[in-house]
C-alpha cells in the first residue's frame, strides 16, 4: 500500500449504516411508491418509470443495500450506473467531472433516484443531475449516505441523506483512499500520522 502513514478510525459503525439505510428506505418508499401519497401528497413522486442510478464506484455498497431494502416495498426499479471522476488519487475534489462510464437505459420520461455516496462540494452532483435531467428524465432526485456541508462550493442539497459528517476524509462502505479500504463494513476517519522529526545538536 502505497500511502503516506495513517490509521482509520471507526466513525460510523456498520450497525448504525444498516440502521440508516432502512430509515431512508422507508423515506424512499413514502415518496416514490406508485399511487403512494405519504404525509405530503403534493411532495410524492407517483412513479411507474423509476429508475436508480448509482454513481460509481464509492456508491456501490450503499446502493446494493437500499435496493435489496426496496423490494420489501414492492418497489421495482431498473437500474444503471455512470462513473464519474473528480478526485484521481487524491483526498480533495479537483472540481473538474468528467464521465467515465454514462447510462446505458432510457431515462426518457423516467423519474430519477440518483445515489452517490458523499456530497461535499456539490459539483459531481450537480454535473451528475444535469446530464441525466439532459437525457429526458421527468424528474431527478438526489440520495447521498453521506454530507460534508462545510466543503460546499455550489448550492446544493440532497433530496435523501445518510448522515452529516465534518471537513474529514473517510473510507470504507465503498468509500476509498486511492482504490484502497472499500471493502470496509464502517465509515471510518482517515488520520494521517506526522512524520518523525529530530532536531540537530
Amino acid at each position: 500500500m502505497n500511502l503516506p502513514p495513517h490509521q482509520i478510525v471507526e466513525a460510523i459503525s456498520a450497525q448504525e449504516l444498516k440502521n440508516r439505510v432502512d430509515e431512508l428506505v422507508e423515506e424512499i418508499h413514502a415518496k416514490c411508491l406508485p399511487g403512494h401519497t405519504g404525509e405530503n401528497p403534493e411532495k410524492t413522486v407517483v412513479s411507474n418509470n423509476l429508475v436508480i442510478v448509482g454513481v460509481l464506484r464509492g456508491s456501490f455498497m450503499f446502493l446494493a443495500d437500499l435496493v435489496r431494502s426496496l423490494n420489501r416495498h414492492r418497489l421495482h426499479p431498473r437500474i444503471d450506473f455512470m462513473t464519474l471522476s473528480s478526485y484521481g488519487g487524491g483526498t480533495q475534489s479537483s472540481g473538474n467531472v468528467r464521465i467515465l462510464k454514462d447510462v446505458s437505459v432510457d431515462l426518457e420520461g423516467a423519474d430519477v433516484l440518483l445515489v452517490d455516496d458523499i456530497l461535499d462540494s456539490g459539483r459531481t452532483l450537480r454535473f451528475a443531475v444535469r446530464h441525466i435531467e439532459n437525457k429526458g428524465a421527468r424528474r431527478v432526485m438526489t440520495c447521498c449516505l453521506l454530507d460534508k456541508p462545510a466543503r460546499r462550493a455550489v448550492d446544493i442539497q440532497a433530496d435523501f441523506r445518510g448522515f452529516e459528517i465534518p471537513d474529514v476524509f473517510v473510507v470504507g462502505y465503498g468509500l476509498d483512499y486511492d482504490s484502497h479500504y472499500r471493502e470496509l463494513p464502517y465509515i471510518g476517519n482517515v488520520i494521517h500520522e506526522k512524520a518523525a522529526t529530530t532536531s540537530g545538536s
